[in-house]
């Protein structure tokens, strides 16, 4: 049996689960991570920045990403922390090949909520990824300052998963939310099928 086959706990609704060698090679290159992770952070409260400006008009949209925005700012502060303790330079953003290719499976016109619904829906995604790989790193570190760090963001990233889904079900209706979102997991578990499985890299 492959290890696809036989991970069950496919957390939040992923269909394909991250191959287990990853952690054993990140774990080894953890300045990379944290750098890369860094950038993530900034990302995450960047886009939700995004969604505030071009919705401020949705209330509901507007109350529940304001303080997620704080949350992720907060995040990137403490992965730089994290850096500046092990004296591991910042360095320059990378390209994220796996956002890349998210962002080309969103479906491009339709009405303004449909746009919402698959920008709010490939934010799920990318939070739903980061919280498993967060997990892999809390259960499998060696390093305990950082398996404590890593459980408090994956459970801070599957708080976000949530708010996106939910603000997706609220604005759009959820049956159709429903079927695209089965369409969104099957895409990504393509793309994660295909990636490059690297050690300098959170997705």
């Amino acid at each position: 049996m492959n290890w696809e086959d036989s991970t069950k706990d496919k957390m939040l609704n992923l269909q394909l689960p991250t191959d287990p060698r990853w952690v054993d090679i990140a774990s080894m290159n953890l300045g990379e991570i944290l750098v890369d992770h860094a950038y993530c952070e900034q990302k995450a409260a960047s886009s939700c920045i995004s969604l505030i400006l071009k919705y401020p008009d949705l209330d509901q949209l507007v109350d529940t990403l304001t303080p997620v925005v704080a949350e992720e700012w907060a995040h990137f502060e403490r992965v730089m922390d994290q850096l500046r303790k092990r004296n591991i330079p910042f360095g320059w953003p990378r390209k994220d090949e796996y956002v890349i290719r998210l962002a080309k499976f969103v479906k491009k016109g339709g009405n303004r909520m449909q746009q919402l619904t698959e920008q709010l829906l490939m934010n799920a995604l990318i939070e739903a990824r980061s919280c498993e790989r967060f997990k892999l790193l809390w259960k499998n570190l060696q390093d305990e300052e950082l398996k404590k760090f890593y459980y408090e963001l994956m459970v801070s990233e599957a708080g976000h998963y949530v708010n996106f889904l939910e603000l997706a079900r609220h604005y759009q209706d959820e049956e159709k939310v429903n079927v695209r979102w089965k369409e969104w997991l099957a895409c990504e578990a393509k793309i994660m099928s295909e990636l490059e499985l690297r050690d300098d890299r959170v997705h």
